[in-house]
């Protein structure tokens, strides 16, 4: 068996159009859908995400705020421009890119972004309405998971689904998401006794631990489903996720790459949670 691979560079293109769409329609309403940015310090890797998506928002025909701040900056001043963006009607979405310095309680910086425009999704009212199966902003990376496992027609009911890794941003809400869609979901971390026990019986496995090849070929069922999150380095310098790739593809029946597979659909599931703020913000209007 060779695995089918679920290209997610094609699928974000498909659905970015649809967001472009929506965001004319919005604009000629005289509603621009509107995503401010906050970038602090100079990781190298932060700032790759944040002009990814900064360009995202123009290619969509988004108008796009990038705040930069010094690593060193006080934690107020984030805080203050967080609080001028909230009253700001005319923004729809806040990011604040993280990690953040030392200096920052992370939690409490995500908590001042107001809910109705956390479109990372991260914010505690946005994760609780989302267990309770009620609409809120989901986070982006499990969201866009689903919509590529929708997109390759993957009937979750029923299926015995493994996630590996426990974070707020991928492992937690990916398990709800998943439990939504009538999956049997097993959650396993680093303190889990035999991984393998539980990846080999998963007709879906997401892997999002943060360790370079870590799932192998022989911990996974055949013709399982496999989605990749993880990104990470090899030994070599090359980029590469959790899965071991050429291991796995002799193995599940769907595979995700990396790069070009979960990565896109991220930046464009915030895309889609920024133009639906302001889909929001229209329909008040019209009220």
């Amino acid at each position: 068996m060779t695995a089918r691979i679920i290209d997610g560079k094609a699928l974000a293109e498909k659905v970015r159009e649809e967001i472009a769409q929506r965001a004319a329609e919005l604009t000629a309403q005289g509603v621009q859908p509107c995503l401010a940015v906050i970038l602090v310090g100079e990781d190298p890797a932060s700032a790759v995400y944040v002009r990814n998506k900064v360009a995202g928002c123009e290619k969509a025909g988004f108008r796009s705020l990038k705040f930069t701040y010094p690593v060193d900056v006080a934690p107020e001043v984030v805080f203050a421009k967080i609080a001028e963006l909230n009253a700001d009607a005319t923004v729809h979405g806040i990011l604040v890119q993280l990690p953040l310095p030392k200096q920052f309680d992370a939690d409490k910086v995500l908590e001042a972004i107001s809910p109705e425009k956390d479109v990372d999704g991260f914010h505690a009212e946005n994760f609780g309405l989302l267990l309770q199966g009620r609409k809120s902003f989901y986070p982006c990376t499990p969201w866009g998971v689903m919509k590529m496992l929708d997109s390759e027609g993957v009937q979750l009911k029923r299926m015995e689904a493994v996630v590996i890794g426990r974070s707020n941003i991928v492992g937690k809400p990916m398990a709800v998401m998943l439990l939504s869609r009538g999956a049997t979901v097993t959650v396993c971390h680093s303190q889990t006794k035999d991984l393998a026990f539980h990846t080999k019986r998963a007709d879906l496995v997401v892997a999002a631990v943060g360790r370079a090849k870590f799932l192998t070929g022989d911990m996974i069922k055949p013709g399982a489903v496999v989605v990749d999150v993880g990104i990470n380095r090899d030994a070599d310098g090359k980029l590469c996720g959790d899965v071991d790739f050429d291991t796995a593809r002799d193995v599940a029946s769907l595979l995700t790459p990396v790069p070009g597979g979960v990565g896109p659909m991220t930046i464009t599931m915030l895309l889609a949670n920024t133009v639906e703020s302001a889909q929001r913000v229209l329909e008040a209007k019209q009220q």
